[in-house]
């Protein structure tokens, strides 16, 4: 075994386990809060709106830490533009479009497929290992994520939220997601070391922000009139997504990439259709079957799977 893996599975993990937990928990409701809004702005609209709190946000959070923020060199700048399209301009713009054309489960049966491509994209360009339990892991806990989501809505592959329009559209949108959240998670690595999650995250979503704000003036649809009568449902959905899904959220997710890599940190988003199912059964009364027990069941058993190996090859000083 490396160094590296070796420094990827020390014992203080479990500290990281729990908040990459609670983080996918808090995007388990992202999802719900973004089909809340779509009726009510437009999808650009909206996601500018989002980061604009998450960037507020962050900017009070580094001030009440009293660490300012740091100046990027001209490489780091480059990388943060990166991760400023990839990860919060192009991600939410297809995020938000695609709940235009289909609902919510549908599209988190397709983002559970973050861990596979997050998996095969570290393998492939970053050599990060890959082992058979890896493999297995991520299998299972998106095979749990389907049935969970399955199980809850089981007519959600037969359409989109509109019958008469096809919901391919919706389905290549949010694939759309999952491309973009894979190179946010995987482009980070050097800046998360250098830079650290919060000042990564920080210049990453104020770079995002500026550029939907951009797009969002240059196509005339910033509308007052539309962010007035928004109510208070709405503006929780919005500090819903920009403080706790965004801002917070987002520093959780990077420093568990920081340090235990992408692949180990990704097949914990496997979680979000499972927040949603319990979130479902505790306030709106849904009922919980069989099937998403045992898909719950699926998705913590390759979580374990895919984050047991170094540990156990660490106890053994391999």
């Amino acid at each position: 075994m490396t160094i590296c893996e070796q420094s990827l599975a020390k014992p203080s993990d479990l500290p990281v386990y729990l908040k990459l937990a609670a983080v996918t928990m808090v995007w388990g409701g992202t999802f719900v809060a973004g089909r809340y809004l779509a009726g009510s702005l437009s999808p650009l609209l909206a996601a500018s709106l989002r980061f604009l709190l998450a960037s507020v946000a962050l900017l009070l959070f580094i001030r009440m830490a009293r660490t300012p923020l740091v100046r990027p060199s001209p490489r780091q700048w480059l990388q943060l533009l990166l991760l400023g399209f990839f990860g919060i301009y192009f991600y939410n713009l297809c995020f938000f479009y695609g709940l235009h054309y289909i609902n919510a489960s549908r599209a988190s049966l397709i983002v559970a497929l973050n861990p596979a491509v997050i998996g095969l994209a570290s393998w492939l360009l970053f050599k990060e290992r890959l082992n058979r339990a890896k493999v297995v892991g991520i299998a299972i806990g998106m095979a749990g994520a389907s049935m969970v989501i399955v199980s809850r809505d089981p007519q959600l592959l037969a359409g989109g939220v509109d019958a008469g329009t096809s919901a391919w559209l919706g389905d290549l949108l949010i694939f759309g997601c999952v491309l973009g959240w894979g190179v946010y998670s995987l482009c980070s690595k050097e800046l998360n070391h250098s830079l650290g999650p919060v000042q990564t995250v920080t210049w990453s979503i104020l770079l995002g922000t500026g550029m939907l704000w951009i797009t969002c003036i240059v196509r005339g649809e910033v509308s007052v009139a539309a962010i007035a009568q928004l109510g208070a449902q709405q503006w929780m959905s919005l500090l819903y997504l920009g403080v706790l899904g965004s801002a917070l959220a987002y520093i959780g997710y990077y420093d568990g990439i920081r340090k235990i890599g992408a692949t180990r940190s990704g097949v914990f988003i496997a979680l979000n259709p499972l927040t949603a199912v319990i979130l479902g059964a505790l306030l709106l009364d849904e009922p919980l079957t069989l099937a998403m027990c045992l898909g719950g069941g699926l998705i913590l058993a390759g979580i374990f799977l895919c984050n047991k190996p170094l540990a156990r090859a660490w106890k053994k000083g391999i």
